[in-house]
């Protein structure tokens, strides 16, 4: 068994609540159970964390170092200007997959550039809550080899 850290940024917590046209009315609470789901079927544990801070989604990188397998992470508006999550990432050395529930590139232009991307294993855009599922199956499978 494995830990798969599941990491999110600023405004996730509001999920459900905040803009359901865009992000549909699912929870937080509703994604984590499903990564939770997803990762048990491959014998693995899920470590749910969410912030509205930059520097504790760093520390929460820097922490999954050494007892983590894996991270799915969902930065929100932090995927586009935290170079500090960027460099985090870069130090992690396991499988990262960035996931979104909305497409960032079918939105506003300054949603069209990622920091994440570059030191991501993997992007998955726009599908909702089975992209956390394809997410958490992704690092599955990287991890089995």
């Amino acid at each position: 068994m494995a830990i798969i850290s599941l990491l999110h940024g600023p405004n996730l917590n509001l999920l459900g609540q905040r803009e359901p046209h865009v992000y549909g009315t699912a929870t937080l609470d509703d994604y984590v159970r499903t990564a939770e789901v997803a990762a048990a079927r491959h014998g693995h544990e899920i470590e749910a964390f969410q912030t509205n801070h930059e520097g504790r989604l760093v520390d929460a990188i820097h922490s999954a170092r050494g007892r983590s397998a894996g991270i799915v992470i969902n930065p929100g508006a932090f995927t586009h200007y935290a170079w500090s999550l960027h460099d985090a990432l870069a130090a992690f050395e396991g499988p990262v997959v960035e996931v979104h529930i909305s497409n960032p590139n079918a939105r506003e232009p300054w949603r069209h550039t990622s920091v994440v991307a570059p030191v991501a294993t993997g992007s998955i855009t726009g599908l909702g809550m089975h992209g956390y599922e394809l997410a958490i199956e992704a690092i599955a499978r990287k991890l089995a080899g």
